[in-house]
């Protein structure tokens, strides 16, 4: 029988803010290089709340959102290599890159400048189809549990990236600020890379909880003297909230040659005087989801730790009601989409 579609089917918001309806479109020819995938989960993401919102003036309606996808290969474009029918693949935050720039051939495909997000100017995972190019399309490993891992492909590449990107060390000592849908999956990498590991979090009522996913302290990120009181001790901070804080106090907290590094989008700009950083040759950055080839390790090393996001299912046809439940700040810490319900 054959697998070929001539017409998606998803759920799309036609103004900014607005509920999800079922929408289905044409999604043209599958590519040389694409594989399709039969959506079997989809995570929702804080960013597909902005998209569906508009928060960044970029979306287009119908808008399908959706891009933290699991699913099988149920097509494949003549030229695609490494992949295969009935294979399970994860696709996250980007769908595609040139292949053929500085960037794609260093290995870093997330910075090409013309990649390819899945939802921005396209349709995405909230959906019964997707299409990826195939180098985006990453294979789970046989003893990951499917059903948990669509949030790995935005969230955990999110936040594992840095820990290759810049060398972090099982001897060093790491913060992790924000303690949600990025942080809890943090703690929990961090905590089996070996580091000792600090939680920052707006509310101690937290701190049971964070000592649970993997952090061996926690500090309250408000409270001065808290934050005083470690000053000099961290190698690395990583910036998981979306939330302005006292930058040059968190700062602090880094010994020599320390970075804070932003993963989270705070909302206003960071104002650090360069004296914060100079002395002690302190670094601020930050980065993107991961390159498939990261996602791939991430993938690895989650299956040999067991490290899986902490989830809250609903199924896809309830997706009004699952948005409902993330924009309300109940998600504990990430919502997933079971798309045959």
């Amino acid at each position: 029988m054959s697998t070929e579609l001539t017409t998606f089917t998803g759920w799309a918001a036609t103004a900014p803010g607005a509920p999800l309806e079922r929408h289905q479109y044409d999604p043209g020819p599958l590519g040389a290089e694409e594989v399709e995938v039969a959506v079997e989960y989809c995570g929702i993401c804080h960013s597909d709340q902005s998209m569906i919102d508009n928060e960044w003036g970029n979306a287009r309606y119908p808008f399908i959102p959706g891009h933290e996808v699991v699913g099988t290969i149920v097509r494949l474009g003549d030229q695609v290599r490494g992949l295969k029918l009935g294979q399970r693949v994860g696709i996250g935050w980007y769908k595609g890159s040139c292949m053929h720039c500085g960037s794609c051939m260093e290995g870093a495909h997330q910075l090409c400048r013309t990649v390819k997000p899945t939802i921005v100017g396209s349709n995405g995972g909230f959906a019964d189809r997707l299409r990826a190019h195939w180098a985006w399309a990453i294979a789970l490993p046989d003893n990951l549990e499917p059903a948990l891992v669509g949030p790995l492909f935005c969230a955990g590449s999110t936040v594992f990236s840095p820990l290759l990107e810049f060398n972090v060390k099982p001897t060093d000592r790491v913060g992790v600020v924000g303690i949600g849908g990025l942080g809890h999956l943090a703690l929990r990498f961090l905590n089996a890379w070996g580091c000792e590991v600090t939680a920052f979090t707006s509310s101690l009522s937290k701190q049971e909880e964070a000592q649970r996913l993997g952090a061996h302290k926690v500090v309250a990120s408000t409270d001065s003297a808290a934050l005083k009181a470690i000053a000099g001790s961290l190698d690395f901070l990583l910036i998981t909230a979306s939330a302005d804080l006292d930058w040059n106090a968190l700062l602090g907290t880094l010994r020599g040659k320390g970075r804070l590094h932003f993963v989270g989008i705070a909302p206003s700009a960071i104002p650090v005087h360069v004296f914060s950083l100079i002395p002690q040759q302190k670094s601020l950055s930050g980065s993107p989801v991961g390159s498939p080839a990261s996602m791939a390790t991430m993938l690895e090393f989650c299956a040999r730790h067991q490290i899986l996001p902490q989830v809250e299912h609903f199924p896809m046809s309830q997706v009004n009601a699952a948005i409902d439940h993330l924009r309300a700040g109940k998600a504990r810490y990430r919502v997933v989409l079971d798309a045959s319900q």
